[in-house]
């Protein structure tokens, strides 16, 4: 066994600098979108302080990215997950976009990132990976499926000594410095945007369907969709695009800007460019056109609601949007407005403090004992929130490092130019995070289960500081909790 160089977090490290030097050179908005990025995430620093840190150190926050690449089968899913595991990169979460779009994205989706905070401290990368359904009739006719399913079986996205490279890299938990190389120039390669010609007429008729099933299932290869910087303030950022001329889609998608601390997950985007695609006619004659299938996104992170702070956040969503539809039938609503009745909500209905969002279950916290002694004295009381309130502990925030289908689903439809087509009579297909587990054939771990876990293991050192019977100290238990 040759000797072990370059670790699995280093390989990560690596991926991520060569993919954001590529998407530079390709998206010429995209140093924009990292200089703006840059300077607003200086700004709240300065502004703010050590409060601006709250949720990550502004070194971390500034090497953070999101990637997101598309796929068309479970076999390339699977290919996908080899190279991710490579760099320490696991599948998180279950995303169905065929649920929480208006518009027909026919895709089922997951996340590669660490799984630890460490691990996330040192390579803080993930990358949103969608996978089309083909044979969801909803969207694909019978003989559209058939044909589709047949073009992507007849491809090769990874080459093979990538794949052998990414196995090699697991079994030895990293790489020596030639082989780490190769991996690295041909995991870059393969998410490049192919300058090869596309079939017109396939690439049209996908199109009717949705752009996102062109995009996938038109070429021969993948590339990456976008790779979001993360930002303090994203409703400065926003207007610091549009002041530069870009232009934006039209609203910050997930929660609203509102009283409380920031929660789970904000994002938006750039609109799709317009970017020059060699097509191939049917005569057999190269034609040039153009396709929008990359933009510029970005992220602002908030603290990682529980299961209850979850079911919070989705009843307050749809309470806005019926009231938006309501109001719709007799004027649209701008997105403005949208923000504004959304925030007006969650003033009312949400605990505007981290204490609050911890004695109410609605969002995760790690605890650690109070190193000054400025609780009363005595012994130590038996629950968490007296704990607390009397100063013996104090509750630090768990970063939500995972994605919002419905957020997911908006930046894609954001960026179409039709609504596609989706038949709600037809039959769909049942997916789920069971299915995705075994097409990629590695667990899929449970988003909730990996933050209940950060709490309770906490608790538990708490307890054991403080003397006190780990029973005594109770936390919801989630969803998944036996999830490898």
């Amino acid at each position: 066994m040759p000797e072990v160089r370059w670790e699995p977090h280093q390989l990560r490290a690596a991926f991520a600098r060569r993919l954001s030097e590529l998407f530079g050179r390709d998206v010429p908005a995209y140093p924009t979108l990292l200089a703006a990025t840059r300077e607003v995430n200086l700004r709240v620093l300065g502004s703010q302080g050590a409060r601006a840190e709250r949720l990550g150190d502004l070194s971390r926050v500034g090497d953070e990215r999101h990637g997101a690449i598309r796929v068309g089968t479970p076999r390339e899913l699977s290919q996908v997950g080899r190279i991710f595991a490579a760099m320490g990169m696991y599948p998180v979460g279950f995303y169905d976009l065929r649920e929480a779009a208006t518009r027909a994205v026919p895709v089922v989706a997951t996340a590669f990132r660490p799984l630890d905070p460490p691990e996330l401290a040192r390579g803080p990368f993930r990358v949103f990976t969608s996978m089309l359904v083909p044979g969801d009739r909803r969207f694909f006719t019978a003989d559209l499926g058939r044909r589709l399913d047949h073009a992507l079986a007849d491809r090769t996205l990874f080459p093979p000594l990538l794949l052998d490279l990414a196995d090699r890299a697991i079994a030895w938990h990293g790489l020596d410095p030639a082989d780490a190389e190769s991996f690295l120039a041909l995991a870059t390669d393969a998410l490049r945007l192919s300058p090869e010609p596309v079939d017109r007429a396939w690439f049209t008729e996908l199109s009717r369907v949705c752009a996102v099933a062109a995009d996938i299932g038109a070429g021969r290869t993948t590339h990456l969709n976008h790779l979001t910087p993360r930002v303090l303030d994203i409703d400065e950022l926003y207007a610091v695009m549009r002041g530069r001329g870009l232009e934006m889609i039209d609203t910050i998608q997930g929660p609203p800007h509102w009283a409380g601390p920031d929660l789970l997950l904000r994002q938006t985007s750039m609109r799709a460019l317009a970017e020059h695609r060699p097509f191939r006619e049917p005569d057999g004659t190269i034609t040039h056109g153009t396709v929008r299938v990359r933009f510029g996104e970005v992220e602002s992170r908030g603290i990682a609601a529980t299961v209850r702070g979850r079911a919070l956040y989705d009843e307050l969503t749809a309470e806005v949007e019926e009231t938006v539809a309501d109001a719709t039938r007799s004027a649209p609503v701008p997105a403005p407005e949208r923000a504004r009745l959304a925030a007006e909500l969650w003033n009312r209905r949400v605990p505007a403090s981290e204490a609050a969002l911890a004695q109410h279950d609605l969002a995760y916290f790690t605890y650690t004992v109070e190193p000054d002694g400025r609780h009363p004295g005595g012994p130590p009381p038996l629950t968490l929130p007296d704990l607390l309130d009397q100063g013996w502990i104090r509750a630090e925030p768990i970063v939500y490092e995972d994605f919002l289908p419905r957020s997911a689903a908006g930046i894609f439809q954001s960026n179409l130019d039709t609504a596609g087509r989706r038949d709600a009579a037809a039959p769909g297909t049942e997916l789920d995070a069971a299915w995705l587990a075994g097409a990629l054939g590695r667990p899929l771990r449970d988003p909730h289960t990996l933050y209940d876990r950060l709490r309770r293991d906490s608790v538990a050192r708490v307890a054991e500081q403080l003397g006190l019977p780990g029973r005594l100290l109770p936390v919801t238990v989630s969803p998944g909790d036996d999830a490898p």
